[in-house]
């Protein structure tokens, strides 16, 4: 099959956007089926049971995130498909022990399962990275941040109703249903040649980093870095929020809401997102490219801020509001994980990865999203969760617009004296080849 793909690049893409799809498709039924319980009778500590399950698997998946700035950053080709598939072994047996172990000491075994699966997606990515068409092949990992949660509660609450499954035992359940499909999918990532002479060319080399080409970029990159850092704390922050509690988000906008709303929203929020996303990967000037993401991520956090305020003027509706709000949350969270670092390492030609970048953003953002559940939980109680999103909305929309302004002439002024200094060059060379 590595022969076959390599002659025929249409078939390449394909197979790698199904591939990728199939296999972080499979990772969130390990992931998010718990969600999808209200948990209403259970309390611990005096708060809600399900905010003990949800901080509890974020902090695993957290710490997972931490990790994998050394595990992903540093992991070489052949060792990827055995340790993907040792990730959702563990996080299935923690599901199994979830079910089984009474309450209230199962909250436990949630922290167990996120555990493993936070470092799913940098094994799943460095099969895609470093390529000309690095953006299109991502799709389907994009396409999963955005769609999957949503589509998976649909199923999750259809298989509720229809067998009454306990909300305890519906999580292993699912993951055994989806373990086959996984493996399948990982075979697929295990048949994806490496990049070729071409990739190389445009996108530059991609290693297995060590501790001081870690040092280097973060020295040489490091404001225009943390920028990134700080947009990426609040997206993930509320993205992972109004995931966990759409349930009931919905429930204080209409308390009859029809349940395919999710799949409704999430589907068509994944098809704009990811159709803008890939636009960027028929950009070959990667400073061109740099511009044109940049310029996407300011008009999209203003959108989360306009919407909101449309919303609460009574101008668009709360369906309306939520696919705005979506695709405003979503557009700036996932080019950071599928362009943004692709880009600049190509741009500067520095020695490393996307997965240690993106995993200090991702390690920093669900710090961010364990810290405003905590605060939720035991400071804004009374406060809806409707009105935690709104707000959080504006706060996104003012913050996120001045680091990205920032990052903006950070990078470019990094850039620009760069390319002139090689123009320079050029010239002198060829009037001293005269």
């Amino acid at each position: 099959m590595k022969k076959l793909l390599k002659k025929s690049e249409i078939l390449l893409t394909i197979w790698c956007i199904v591939a990728a799809f199939g296999t972080y498709f499979c990772m969130y039924a390990f992931r998010k089926p718990f969600t999808t319980g209200l948990y209403e009778n259970y309390e611990l500590w005096g708060v809600g049971y399900k905010s003990i399950l949800i901080i509890s698997q974020v902090c695993g998946y957290m710490l997972s995130k931490i990790i994998g700035i050394k595990v992903i950053a540093e992991l070489k080709s052949k060792k990827r498909i055995a340790l993907i598939i040792s990730l959702i072994v563990i996080a299935e047996l923690a599901l199994v022990a979830f079910g089984f172990v009474p309450f209230p000491y199962n909250f436990v075994f949630l922290f167990f399962n996120g555990l493993p699966l936070g470092m799913v997606w940098g094994v799943i990515f460095s099969f895609l990275e470093g390529r000309k068409l690095t953006e299109f092949l991502a799709l389907g990992l994009s396409l999963n941040l955005v769609m999957t949660s949503g589509v998976l509660k649909t199923f999750y609450l259809f298989l509720q109703e229809t067998y009454h499954i306990s909300e305890f035992h519906l999580p292993y359940s699912i993951g055994l249903f989806f373990l086959p499909l996984f493996l399948l999918f990982v075979w697929m990532l295990a048949q994806i040649p490496p990049p070729n002479e071409e990739d190389l060319y445009l996108r530059s080399q991609r290693f297995a980093m060590k501790k001081a080409d870690k040092i280097l970029i973060i020295k040489e990159f490091g404001l225009g870095l943390l920028c990134f850092v700080g947009v990426y704390l609040l997206l993930a922050s509320m993205r992972d929020f109004r995931d966990n509690f759409a349930v009931e988000v919905w429930r204080e906008i209409d308390p009859q809401f029809n349940k395919t709303i999710f799949s409704e929203i999430e589907t068509t929020i994944g098809l704009v997102v990811v159709s803008l996303i890939a636009l960027n990967a028929f950009i070959k000037n990667n400073f061109q490219s740099y511009l044109t993401f940049s310029g996407m991520m300011l008009l999209a956090v203003l959108l989360c801020g306009g919407s909101t305020w449309a919303f609460q003027e009574v101008l668009i509706s709360p369906k309306t509001w939520m696919l705005s709000l979506g695709i405003g949350l979503f557009l700036p969270y996932l080019l950071i994980q599928t362009v943004v670092f692709e880009r600049l390492i190509a741009l500067f030609k520095a020695r490393g990865n996307v997965g240690f970048l993106v995993y200090i953003c991702d390690s920093v953002g669900y710090l961010g999203s364990v810290v405003l559940l905590i605060y939720r939980e035991f400071f804004l109680k009374k406060i809806s969760f409707l009105n935690i999103l709104m707000t959080f909305s504006y706060v996104i929309s003012f913050v996120c617009f001045i680091l990205l302004i920032v990052q903006l002439f950070y990078f470019s002024n990094k850039y620009l004296p760069r390319t002139i200094t090689s123009r320079k060059l050029l010239t002198f060379g060829k009037l001293g080849g005269k």
